[in-house]
């Protein structure tokens, strides 16, 4: 498929009762060090041995060759609430950036208003917070230093579209957000990226216009969310989003009643975690493809969705 190459980009301008246990803190060391004490760390220009062809390719964490509705993507659920900034009960140890360079590939986000700045917000602004303008900046570093990467952004929002958008233009990056085409096959993630489009854009609330502000539901669909022990767990869809939509979600953490590392423990490993994977592949003949999980630097996220994404199960 041939992409037409974006318009050129414009200039950068510039949730309490409960305690929980947090993990221990790794040292502060560099990155690649301490890419060898996390095994879930997945970085880039990572030696592979999934079976997955990276030779076209080889500093993206995602299959290049494969269409993007056929890739699992390592997703982080409320990416935002992280332990490194201070959030109170946190879904994630680590703030965006780190995330990013360990390889997470999709993204939670949570919209809402504090003081009519659009911020990100879990829940109440008080437990943790960060504009939206400050995340997506953070996002515009990592693809302005990584060309070849695809970055998926799922928004669960309270804020208008309007206000949204332009912080996305405010950075220019409406330029590099894919739109697609009603009936048209999905490109690869290389063509996509090739042609200068590095994200894709979800939203569940005035998603559609503009156009690569993808209407969440009317893209995909999702496995149950409220799963508070394992086995919870199903393959079955909610009532959000059709099945014949292109795009898969599969919830995979526990809330009980917030996130806690010890719940990641349950789920987070394999064989536990791959078998459901492909239980679920399997079941939907199809890949996953956010792949969505709490406290990511926990557990076999990586692992699972490499084997998921070097089987032949393709959807047709």
């Amino acid at each position: 498929m041939k992409i037409p190459p974006p318009q050129s980009t414009p200039p950068i301008l510039d949730q309490g009762t409960l305690e929980r246990v947090a993990l221990p803190a790794l040292p502060s060391i560099a990155l690649p060090a301490a890419c060898l004490l996390l095994t879930a760390c997945h970085g880039l220009g990572q030696s592979d041995d999934s079976g997955l062809d990276y030779s076209d390719c080889p500093d993206s964490i995602l299959p290049c060759s494969r269409p993007v509705d056929q890739v699992a993507f390592p997703t982080t659920h409320n990416a935002m609430s992280n332990e490194d900034d201070g959030w109170l009960f946190p879904n994630q140890q680590h703030d965006i950036p780190t995330q990013l360079a360990d390889g997470v590939r999709a993204m939670m986000l949570d919209l809402h208003y504090d003081d009519e700045v659009v911020n990100l917000c879990h829940s109440e602004c008080w437990l943790g917070s960060q504009t939206l303008h400050e995340g997506l900046r953070e996002i515009t570093d990592f693809l302005d230093e990584h060309p070849t990467e695809l970055l998926a952004i799922i928004f669960e929002s309270y804020v208008s579209a309007t206000d949204a958008v332009q912080v996305f233009r405010s950075l220019g990056l409406d330029q590099r957000a894919w739109s697609p085409e009603p009936h048209v096959d999905w490109p690869t993630v290389e063509e996509m990226t090739d042609a200068g489009f590095q994200l894709l854009v979800f939203s569940d609330f005035e998603g559609g216009d503009p156009a690569w502000y993808m209407d969440l539901w009317s893209h995909a669909w999702e496995t149950p969310w409220d799963n508070q022990e394992p086995g919870d767990f199903t393959c079955d869809p909610t009532s959000r989003g059709s099945t014949e939509n292109p795009f898969s979600i599969l919830n995979h953490f526990l809330t009980d009643p917030v996130a806690l590392p010890e719940l990641a423990e349950q789920v987070n490993f394999n064989p536990f975690f791959v078998e459901r994977a492909q239980d679920c592949q399997q079941r939907w003949d199809r890949v996953p493809n956010f792949v969505t999980v709490d406290f990511y630097d926990i557990g076999d996220l990586f692992t699972v969705t490499d084997t998921l994404n070097a089987a032949d199960t393709n959807r047709q």
